[in-house]
């Protein structure tokens, strides 16, 4: 799926990644690729998802569920793992921890994704969950991927 002549995971492949590789529950999450980071950017290399409000996400009161913040957090170091292997590689989640600081509410929600370490059979990966209106932090997840 990368640009096969300069090995960079570009974000038309990684928005056709996302059509084609994840299941069907993860797209109803109306889920876009905004950014891929190159290496060189401050951060280091990564990923921008945005997952769009919408009540189904929610408990009561427009507050978006934890479990989808998680699912988003978690396809976002999918991203960012592309990004820095410059293609597709299958995974899987090893461990994600989450701590959440404030709700998201009756907002769209950004998931920026940053590889800490990547391997040749680990990745180590941080996200940070923000709302589009209001940047502070509502959550921020240390995530760890088997590389197959």
């Amino acid at each position: 799926m990368p640009n096969t002549e300069t090995g960079v995971f570009s974000l038309e492949a990684a928005q056709a990644l996302l059509k084609d590789v994840f299941a069907a529950w993860v797209q109803d999450m109306q889920l876009s690729v905004e950014k891929i980071h190159p290496a060189n950017e401050p951060g280091g290399i990564g990923a921008v998802l945005r997952m769009k409000f919408s009540e189904r996400l929610c408990r009561d009161g427009g507050i978006v569920c934890g479990q989808a913040l998680m699912a988003l957090a978690d396809t976002a170091m999918v991203f960012a793992v592309c990004a820095a292997s410059g293609r597709y590689r299958p995974m899987t989640t090893v461990d994600q921890t989450t701590h959440f600081m404030r709700p998201a509410v009756n907002s769209d929600v950004l998931a920026d994704a940053r590889i800490v370490r990547i391997g040749r059979s680990m990745a180590f990966g941080q996200v940070m969950l923000t709302g589009v209106v209001d940047p502070k932090p509502l959550a921020m997840v240390s995530s760890a991927y088997a590389l197959m």
